[in-house]
């Protein structure tokens, strides 16, 4: 197996070059100026943050990944402050520090680039690591859930994450092989759904949506969500905007779900923005974001809606 350094040994000099997604279209639904306080609650590499500071807000960056915020410290941006946690919690986080309000508040869902591309993660399926995946490089790890859980288990952990028809067939293919070795590595797994995949021959990697699964669950990336949602509609000022960006169905669902039931954030597009056929060309990763914004205006308020 290959093996990489771990993130606290990695130098830090190509900190903050990371390329932001639906960049433009983030900083039109923001509206950052001068005097404004965004939270960019996944602050990653940093990328949309440092166009919102570019613009004159003031940002508070929020990660639990140890090599982000290491990265965004070293960088010494000014107007920049950085807290360790789960966007889930920005409310406990931003009152430790006397934020009790803010006028913007960014998540950009999902695993970032910095972490897809660290092949000492176990994110990817096309590199040879560590089964692991978490985020927070602390809880339960990926190879953890595929040793342990049940068979049933791990099939509705797939289906219901990862959108796989094949849910069942894959499942037990894992079961039957960790009686033989743990499965321990990205590549050892990914074999294992190939072989057990019915007529895959090109294309999508039939892994693609398993290894999904088993982030989404190790992060308790849903649920996380869901609680972001609702911290950062109690945290905005009156006029303060919300962008979220989306990259599969199961996190879009969820965002538009919670703007059309909130009395309080009225949502500023029709249809979720998406990349520009430039923009996808030029970043593959941009082809699946989805952003849709919102504004908090008070509960008996209505709001047009606008294209940003």
């Amino acid at each position: 197996m290959n093996t990489a350094p771990s993130p606290s040994d990695r130098p830090l000099s190509h900190a903050l070059s990371h390329t932001p997604v639906l960049a433009a279209e983030v900083v039109a639904a923001l509206a950052p100026a001068p005097g404004r306080v965004i939270v960019d609650g996944t602050l990653g590499g940093a990328g949309h943050t440092r166009l919102l500071l570019e613009a004159g807000a003031s940002v508070i960056g929020i990660d639990q990944d140890p090599y982000a915020l290491n990265r965004a410290r070293e960088a010494q941006l000014p107007q920049l402050t950085v807290l360790e946690g789960n966007y889930r919690d920005m409310r406990e986080l931003l009152a430790r520090i006397g934020v009790t309000q803010v006028d913007g508040v960014l998540l950009d869902i999902g695993v970032s680039s910095f972490q897809l591309d660290d092949a000492a993660r176990g994110f990817s399926y096309h590199t040879d690591a560590p089964l692991d995946m978490r985020m927070a490089q602390s809880g339960e790890s990926a190879a953890e859930v595929v040793n342990g859980y049940p068979e049933e288990e791990l099939a509705a952990i797939i289906y219901e994450y990862g959108e796989e028809r094949h849910s069942r067939r894959i499942a037990r293919a894992i079961v039957q092989a960790r009686t033989q070795a743990p499965i321990q590595s990205t590549v050892q797994l990914a074999e294992i759904i190939k072989r057990a995949y019915p007529g895959f021959s090109k294309g999508i990697h039939p892994a693609r949506r398993t290894f999904q699964a088993l982030r989404i669950h190790v992060n308790d990336e849903l649920g996380a969500l869901r609680d972001g949602l609702r911290a950062a509609e109690a945290l905005l000022a009156p006029g303060g905007r919300l962008a979220v960006i989306a990259f599969h169905s199961l996190e879009d669902r969820i965002v538009k779900r919670f703007l059309r039931a909130s009395s309080t954030l009225k949502p500023l597009t029709k249809r979720p923005v998406e990349a520009s056929e430039e923009e996808r060309g030029r970043n593959p990763r941009a082809r699946s974001a989805k952003l849709r914004a919102a504004e908090k205006v008070a509960a008996s308020e209505g709001l047009p809606e606008v294209e940003v």
